[in-house]
Order: structure tokens, then C-alpha cells, then sequence
């Protein structure tokens, strides 16, 4: 089976930092590092309130990261703007809401259609791969290959918070399927752990994986290097034995 990407999400260092309006921990200099322990690709999500990473913080990614660069965002004009002058390899568009801690939920792709395809046509058209981050339902990734989309990511809370319930995995299992019939990427992330990843790295759809808070949390006590070649060696351990 093809090796699964790991994308490392390096918000909630920019979290840390944001807790005094200082300098370090950088998440550049924390980018670099997930990169050296195996990471392929890092993610960073820059929000409309920039509660977490900054604008400068993009703009050092989109230069100083040597896989490739996803930039979540809202689809929203001043975001697109963003996108299209910085041009890294993937945006996936994903919901927002001020008063949230993190995301809570899947995009609605079935609301504000019209600026949701526009959006994707803009960055498809820019050579930039796409992604909507999604519920794993059948709907919305029938909705998402509609709107033009070029990759799905499946939000894994609602798995990550029912420990051992089959019927979230089985969603996961299934929206993977689908997705992949009708030629989307699939990728899936959200509360995600070394704990809980081995059966989500096992669906053979899935190529990518974005994992981040997790990672921030583990890397406190062994190092961010260790802590994603701790999520390497399970995702890798659960391909092999699927």
C-alpha cells in the first residue's frame, strides 16, 4: 500500500507564542524541525482574527518550508487574495467562527455555493491543489467533486472524541470510499493522536494525514522531533498490517 503522507499542523505553536505577543517559539523554526523528522508537508491555518499564526508567519512558510506548504483558510476575498499571491502547493478552505476554540465541524458545502465554487476556480486555475474539509457524509463529498474541488479532507472528531464507537470509523471508511470512486484525494484530520491514528491510517483511501495539537502537546515533553517520528512509525506500523 502507498505510504500515507503526514502533514504537521503548526498552529498551536504559534498558540504559545501568541500567549505573550512574543517572539519564540517560532513556528517557522518549528516547521523546519517537523520537516527534518519525517514530516511531508506542513499545515498552517491562518485565521481572519490571526489568533495564532500571523501573516509574516505565512509569509516565511511559503519561502523557508522545503516539502510543500497547506495553508488553511476561509473563503473569503481577503484570504483568496492571500492564496493567490503566495501561491503554496495546497489550500484547503475549512469553516471558521470567532467565538470557536478550534473547528468545530465540517464546511457546509452546501451554503454560499456560489463562493465556494468560485473560490476553488480562482486556485484551481492558479495551479494550486484544492481541499474542502468536510464531515465524513456522502453528500458532502458528492457536493465537494460538484463544486470542483480536487481534494477532500474528512474531519476526525467526532471519531477522535467516541473512542472505540465502529460507526465513526465505519463513516470514515465509507466517505473514503466514495470519495475516492469519484477521483477526489482524500485526507482526514482533527484530534488525532498516537493514540487513536493506527485505524484512520489503515483506510486505504486516505493519502494524507494533518495532525497538529497533538503533536505540540507530545513534543512538551519528548521534543517535536521524536513526537512525529512517534506518529511516523504508528501510521507506517498500520499501513504495513492492513
Amino acid at each position: 500500500m502507498k505510504r500515507q503522507r503526514l502533514y504537521i499542523n503548526i498552529d498551536h505553536v504559534a498558540t504559545v507564542r501568541q500567549a505573550r505577543r512574543g517572539d519564540e517559539p517560532d513556528p517557522v523554526a518549528a516547521a523546519l524541525l517537523c520537516e527534518e523528522a519525517g514530516a511531508d508537508g506542513i499545515t498552517a491555518h491562518l485565521r481572519e482574527d490571526r489568533r495564532h499564526i500571523q501573516d509574516v508567519d505565512i509569509e516565511r512558510l511559503a519561502t523557508e518550508v522545503t516539502t510543500v506548504l497547506n495553508v488553511e483558510m476561509a473563503c473569503t476575498d481577503e484570504m483568496l487574495a492571500i492564496a493567490m499571491r503566495l501561491r503554496p502547493h495546497q489550500v484547503t478552505l475549512v469553516p471558521e467562527r470567532r467565538e470557536e476554540i478550534t473547528t468545530e465541524g465540517g464546511l457546509d458545502v452546501s451554503h454560499d455555493v456560489k463562493r465556494l465554487r468560485d473560490g476553488l476556480a480562482r486556485l484551481n486555475d492558479a495551479g494550486i491543489r484544492t481541499s474542502l474539509f468536510i464531515a465524513p457524509h456522502r453528500d458532502a463529498i458528492e457536493r465537494s467533486r460538484e463544486l470542483g474541488a480536487a481534494a477532500v479532507e474528512l474531519h476526525t472528531g467526532q471519531y477522535a472524541h467516541c473512542a472505540g464507537d465502529s460507526e465513526t470509523l465505519n463513516a470514515l471508511q465509507d466517505a473514503s470510499r466514495r470519495g475516492a470512486s469519484l477521483e477526489l484525494s482524500v485526507h482526514a484530520g482533527h484530534g488525532l493522536t498516537v493514540a487513536n491514528v493506527a485505524p484512520v491510517a489503515a483506510i486505504p483511501e486516505i493519502e494524507e494525514l494533518n495532525i497538529g495539537h497533538s503533536v505540540v502537546s507530545r513534543a512538551i515533553f519528548v521534543g517535536l522531533v521524536e513526537a512525529v517520528r512517534e506518529l511516523r512509525r504508528v501510521m507506517d506500523e498500520a499501513r504495513a498490517s492492513s
